[in-house]
């Protein structure tokens, strides 16, 4: 075991050190524009695409960086559950709740029909369709490892989701005085539609207070829709897997193999963020560390990343998509009349 611990020093530090600068960067956004527009697990994947298109790891490098692509991004996904409170979300009213629960739905099964006939895969129509439908890259990162999705399909389905993500944040604004649309109802809409909560915040705030606490609520349903679909995610998988190994007796089998740890520690760790036994002190340096987790498996991924694969489905990406976020702005458009 320390042979292999070791082994994985250099394939880790070399993610730390994209991590690192990914980190500075969001940072200097932050100090120029007040809110990233690029965040810093976008920048860490497209770093490690530049690297991995001018250098090949070799073997002393490979089993950090895999390490860091899998088990990290665990990690990262089963602390997000300390941030998470249920209370928050009773507290919002059942009309709102069931709106944005229903707008999920939808469009997850929009979306993932939709890359189905532009011919893309299933694991990376899966990976389109969560990200658009839920939390964008951060959906992408927590479904992947449990559908089994490759480095070249979490690539290409964060590298366009971040791109359009940028241009909601600088558009949806423009929508206010269109559209005639109140403080409530912009807030809604940009809750619906845009991917990472801090675009939220960069898409709300110029618009008010009233708009910005209201965009975040509803992203923090959507958010917490994440923990369901993902759960069934790993349960159709496991059928799947067990359908495949063709076996004539089966045993019981365990939730705990159904259902892989990290979403189990997930759930957990909301619930007891719900009943108040994590202390308010423990959430925030939790949460950072979820991020910078996420961060690192990120530069992982991206150096695990052939960039002539995403060359060959580059075009069908972009048109899932952009064809998803259209559909999913304009039933976000039509939902917000509902709330004057």
């Amino acid at each position: 075991m320390l042979g292999r611990g070791l082994a994985l020093i250099p394939g880790i530090a070399l993610c730390g050190i994209i991590t690192a600068v990914s980190l500075g960067a969001q940072r200097l956004e932050e100090h120029v524009f007040i809110h990233p527009y690029v965040e810093a697990l976008v920048i860490a994947i497209l770093l490690g695409m530049a690297i991995r298109t001018v250098w090949q790891p070799s073997e002393r490098w490979l089993s950090g960086i895999a390490f860091s692509a899998k088990q990290l991004l665990e990690v990262a996904v089963m602390l997000l559950g300390a941030s998470v409170s249920f209370a928050a979300i009773a507290a919002s009213g059942y009309l709102l709740v069931g709106a944005i629960v229903a707008t999920v739905v939808v469009m997850l099964a929009v979306s993932f029909s939709l890359s189905r006939m532009l011919g893309l895969p299933t694991k990376m129509s899966i990976l389109i369709a969560c990200g658009n439908s839920i939390c964008g890259n951060s959906a992408i990162a927590a479904v992947a490892p449990v559908i089994g999705a490759n480095s070249d399909d979490v690539a290409s389905s964060i590298s366009f989701t971040a791109i359009l993500g940028v241009l909601m944040v600088l558009g949806l604004p423009l929508l206010i005085p269109l559209l005639g649309l109140s403080a409530t109802q912009y807030g809604i809409l940009a809750g619906l539609t845009v991917y990472a909560v801090p675009q939220v915040l960069a898409a709300t705030v110029p618009a008010g207070i009233v708009s910005t606490q209201i965009g975040t609520l509803v992203k923090l349903v959507r958010v917490l829709m994440l923990g369901p679909i993902v759960v069934a995610l790993s349960l159709v998988a496991a059928r799947r897997r067990k359908l495949h190994a063709d076996q004539a007796k089966v045993a019981a089998i365990s939730p705990f193999k159904l259902v892989p740890w990290f979403i189990i520690g997930f759930l957990v760790l909301a619930a007891l963020r719900s009943l108040h036994l994590v202390p308010d002190l423990v959430v925030a340096p939790v949460t950072k560390t979820a991020a910078i987790l996420t961060v690192l498996s990120m530069a992982a991924l991206g150096l695990g990343v052939d960039v002539r694969v995403l060359s060959t489905v580059g075009g069908r990406v972009t048109a899932a998509v952009t064809l998803s976020l259209l559909l999913l702005l304009g039933l976000s458009i039509g939902l917000v009349h509902l709330f004057r």
